[in-house]
């Protein structure tokens, strides 16, 4: 992402528009020159490519932009590495050690450094005196050395750049709400792994016909006023690009500190949608999360049945958690079912996801079982979900599934 001085948009009646780039000869040429910059600097300083980055920017107006991009290919596409066999900060204990012996001075300067190169030599590498002066600041940013460098491509580097930019404007979030509209293949399984990883809290409202609303947000009391739960919606965000058609609204707290921008409102917004061509660099998820799944969602297209299998686009909201069934079976009526495929068998798993399906109250959603699993010594108890619980060895049968599908709709 983008530090916040190097964010560029701008607020009209309220609402933030991040600055967007299109692919024209003057924006691929500011890339290829910036490409041009860490290419040719394999193996030098830092300092040397923030010098000739700053030659590239020199009287340019946008030079936020060229900042913007040169900061997106330091972090993403290059690697910055201390050079020397001996960490910098042993060095430098060393040699203030020897230093505070005697009153600094040219020759004295020398005595140390040769001394320290003795000493450290004896626990590491064979050092000189030259050696321990390059390594005293070697951990600093300017002086660690571009050891390999990835070039993107043009087009995907100007991507990347706008979806930074959208990121950014959610460093500020307190409030964000997702629509996830009734699409095919919704990825929410997705969405609810970064959730967690990213520590968001999340409530779910609606259904799989109309969509659903997801909302995150938190007290301000509880993130002390930081942007840190607004960093989190912001790496949120590329996973939320997989996900086909949904609307996002933010609301953020005004950036009064930035002298540019006039706006005397109390709360921006900012507005998102699956329209907007933004492209994601997280990888996108498997269709299927195992063998087991797409062997039976194969055997099913083969059974030509009027009911049609849908990959997870239900959520299944229940306290304390959110469960996303693997398959959503609806007929030509509109009737449906949910099944979950349970063929995992860690005894912690086996008992959270049986209590979530009970906590859900749902009627309608067939968990089917690898007779592999003991559910005994997890501790899990199927009294509760009566015939929805279906047992199967080797592969999951779509040919009884089905049958369970039609006895469920019928008694809803």
């Amino acid at each position: 992402m983008l530090p916040t001085e190097l964010l560029m948009f701008r607020v009209k009646a309220g609402l933030v528009q991040p600055k967007r780039l299109k692919p024209t000869p003057g924006n691929l040429g500011l890339v290829a020159a910036l490409l041009s910059v860490f290419e040719g600097h394999l193996g030098d300083k830092r300092s040397v490519i923030e010098d000739d980055l700053k030659a590239l920017e020199a009287g340019r107006s946008d030079y936020r932009l060229v900042r913007g991009l040169a900061h997106l290919l330091a972090t993403d596409a290059s690697i910055f590495e201390t050079g020397g066999g001996v960490e910098p900060g042993t060095v430098r204990a060393k040699v203030f050690e020897l230093a505070q012996a005697h009153p600094p001075s040219r020759a004295r300067r020398r005595q140390v450094l040769e001394q320290a190169a003795r000493e450290l030599s004896g626990t590491g590498p064979a050092l000189l005196p030259e050696d321990v002066s390059e390594l005293l600041y070697a951990d600093l940013p300017g002086e660690q050395t571009l050891t390999a460098f990835e070039a993107p491509d043009p087009a995907a580097l100007l991507q990347r750049y706008e979806l930074a930019q959208a990121q950014g404007m959610l460093y500020r979030a307190y409030n964000l709400v997702i629509t996830a509209h009734r699409n095919e293949p919704t990825r929410y399984k997705q969405l609810l792994k970064y959730a967690k990883l990213f520590g968001l809290m999340l409530t779910v409202e609606g259904d799989a016909d109309t969509g659903f609303t997801l909302t995150m947000d938190g007290p301000t009391s509880l993130f002390g006023g930081t942007t840190r739960y607004g960093l989190a919606l912001a790496k949120f965000l590329p996973a939320l690009l997989h996900v086909t058609r949904w609307d996002l609204s933010a609301a953020l707290r005004p950036r009064r500190d930035l002298a540019w921008v006039d706006s005397g409102d109390d709360e921006w917004s900012f507005q998102l949608t699956s329209e907007d061509g933004y492209v994601s660099h997280y990888p996108p998820p498997q269709e299927h999360d195992s063998a087991l799944e797409s062997g039976f969602a194969e055997r099913f297209e083969k059974l030509h049945s009027p009911w049609t299998l849908e990959r997870e686009v239900d959520l299944v909201p229940v306290p304390g958690g959110v469960i996303v069934p693997d398959f959503r079976l609806i007929d030509e009526g509109g009737r449906s079912v949910l099944l979950e495929i349970v063929g995992y068998w860690r005894p912690d798993y086996l008992k959270k996801k049986f209590e979530l399906l009970r906590k859900s109250g749902r009627t309608d959603v067939i968990v089917a079982v690898s007779e592999r699993l003991n559910l005994e010594k997890a501790g899990v108890k199927t009294a509760d979900f009566g015939d929805r619980v279906m047992f199967f060895k080797g592969v999951l049968s779509p040919k009884r599934v089905l049958e369970l599908a039609e006895g469920l709709a019928r008694a809803s």
